[in-house]
């Protein structure tokens, strides 16, 4: 089942503009590497949800997975092969807002390389450009 807020205080949300980076939500807090957004966009709840199921079928109960954004806006679409006019069209899907330096996802307790090859499985599916980003700074 994909997120979506319990409630919400306004049904249909206009769209808006995404513009500057991220100043919450851009550090590594809950796991050890983490993936970060470069280019600001819209991630769909069901991309989400495909992330999620791509990042634990790797870590395979090794390590954790932290899901770090929340779709809680609406985006409305009108029915196909629909004339012009009578108002604005209905909730179709929850997207969550990412603004270049978003923390997506976050790993734990796995390797380096293991974090780096799972992160890359999640990065095919999602529209946005991302970089592997570490809590800490290795020790060579």
């Amino acid at each position: 089942m994909a997120l979506m807020p319990k409630r919400v205080k306004h049904r249909k949300a206009q769209r808006g503009r995404i513009r500057g980076n991220a100043t919450r939500g851009n550090t590594v807090v809950f796991g050890d590497f983490g993936l970060q957004s470069l280019d600001p966009g819209h991630v769909t709840a069901q991309t989400i949800e495909a992330c999620r199921i791509a990042a634990t079928q790797y870590v395979r109960g090794v390590g954790k997975v932290y899901i770090r954004i929340f779709p809680q806006k609406s985006v409305t679409s009108r029915p196909l092969e629909t004339r012009m006019g009578k108002g604005k069209g209905e909730p179709d899907r929850w997207v969550a807002v990412v603004k270049p330096g978003t923390v997506l996802f976050e790993l734990k307790g796995v390797s380096r390389e293991a974090a780096r090859d799972c992160f890359n499985r999640v990065a095919h599916k999602l529209p946005v450009r991302v970089r592997l980003l570490s809590r800490r700074p290795e020790v060579h």
